[in-house]
């Protein structure tokens, strides 16, 4: 089964039993965003010259969520910095369709629950195992010393830049993490969106923290 980079990080976000995410969905959103703009760069369909995301083939994809982004970029009249994309296309909209893809695709179960038996809510408990196992054999391959692909490196990356690494395989080397994340086997236009990711959650996370404390004091 063929699967984006978003999707892939969506099976290794959510537990497989409960079907809630393992983190938080600021930095859960921002790895979305930042996952389908790094692919559509890996696919050779974005570049980043100086500052700025710029579209370099117009041509879909085959992926809706994927080509639908592509036009929206190739849209928009002023060229944007990666961090304002991610920013952008962080939302729980797009979590959602994709989680749902992977339901209609029979990987995940959707379940509808309250909580409290109040607040409508939805779970997505693993119903097929075998991609998220493939892809896990994969990484740990990585992880163990094996020299990764494009591909690998930049789903490692987005793990580290989303803080899911350390909860998705606890028992992997930091060193190791860390060298696959910042090394140089993605190019220019992945790197500087793994760094729209960092920049994204931080400045989401810092607004939240503001207007918390602006709540507080009121």
């Amino acid at each position: 089964m063929i699967l984006t980079i978003a999707e892939e990080i969506l099976l290794l976000a959510y537990r497989e039993d409960t079907g809630k995410s393992k983190i938080g969905s600021i930095e859960l959103e921002s790895a979305l965003g930042g996952a389908v703009l790094a692919e559509l760069a890996l696919k050779g369909r974005l570049d980043f010259e100086g500052t700025t995301v710029h579209v370099t083939d117009s041509a879909p994809v085959g992926d809706d969520e994927l080509d639908a982004v592509l036009a929206r970029i190739a849209g928009e009249r002023k060229e944007r910095k990666p961090e304002w994309w991610v920013g952008k296309l962080r939302s729980s909209k797009l979590r959602g369709r994709l989680l749902t893809r992977l339901a209609e695709r029979g990987v995940l179960s959707e379940q509808q629950t309250k909580v409290f038996g109040l607040f409508p809510t939805r779970r997505y408990p693993e119903l097929d195992p075998g991609p998220e196992q493939e892809l896990r054999q994969r990484i740990e391959s990585v992880l163990a010393g094996a020299e990764p692909d494009e591909h690998l490196a930049i789903v490692v990356a987005i793990l580290n830049a989303a803080k899911l690494d350390r909860k998705a395989f606890p028992d992997a080397s930091k060193k190791r993490i860390k060298e696959i994340a910042e090394g140089d086997r993605t190019g220019v236009a992945v790197r500087k969106t793994i760094a729209s990711i960092h920049a994204s959650i931080a400045a989401a996370g810092a607004a939240a923290t503001i207007a918390s404390t602006s709540a507080g004091t009121s």
